[in-house]
C-alpha cells in the first residue's frame, strides 16, 4: 500500500509572475519619489535667498540703501571701501553663504528682474547664470 504524496509548490512561470509585479510596482514608487536631492537643493536655495534677503533689508534700513553690484554680497561680510560707503556698517555674516553647488549666489542692484531693488538668485546645476536653470528660490 503505496500512498501517492502530492507534492505542492510554485512553478517557475508563477513565481517570474510575481517578481514581474514587484519590480514594476518598485519602479513606480522610485518613479513618483522624483529627485529628492534636487527638491532638498531647492530648499536650501530657498532658505539662503530668504536669508540674505532678511540681510540685504537690514542693511538697506540701517543706510537708504543697497550695496552695489561691484560691492556684492560681500559687503554683508566686510565693509564697502567704494561708494556708496554705509554710514552705519554692522557683520551681517562671517562669510557669503555658497549654493548647493558651491557656487556664489548672483546678486544685482539695481537688478534686471527687480529694477527698484535687487536680484538675488543661484545659477543652478549649471553654474551659468541666466539660463533656464536659474533658481530664484520661489
Amino acid at each position: 500500500m503505496r500512498t501517492s504524496i502530492k507534492q505542492q509548490g510554485f512553478t517557475l512561470l508563477e513565481i517570474m509572475i510575481v517578481v514581474s509585479i514587484i519590480v514594476v510596482l518598485l519602479g513606480l514608487a522610485i518613479s513618483k519619489m522624483g529627485n529628492p536631492t534636487g527638491f532638498a537643493k531647492q530648499t536650501a536655495v530657498r532658505a539662503d535667498v530668504q536669508s540674505i534677503g532678511t540681510q540685504l533689508q537690514l542693511y538697506e534700513s540701517m543706510n537708504g540703501f543697497y550695496p552695489t553690484t561691484e560691492q556684492g554680497l560681500q559687503a554683508l561680510v566686510t565693509q564697502p571701501q567704494n561708494d556708496p560707503r554705509p554710514a552705519r556698517w554692522y557683520q551681517f555674516f562671517k562669510q557669503v553663504p555658497k549654493d548647493p553647488w558651491a557656487s556664489d549666489y548672483i546678486y544685482r542692484c539695481p537688478g534686471l528682474k527687480n529694477p527698484s531693488g535687487y536680484d538675488l538668485y543661484s545659477a543652478g546645476p549649471d553654474r551659468i547664470p541666466d539660463t533656464q536653470d536659474d533658481d530664484w528660490g520661489q
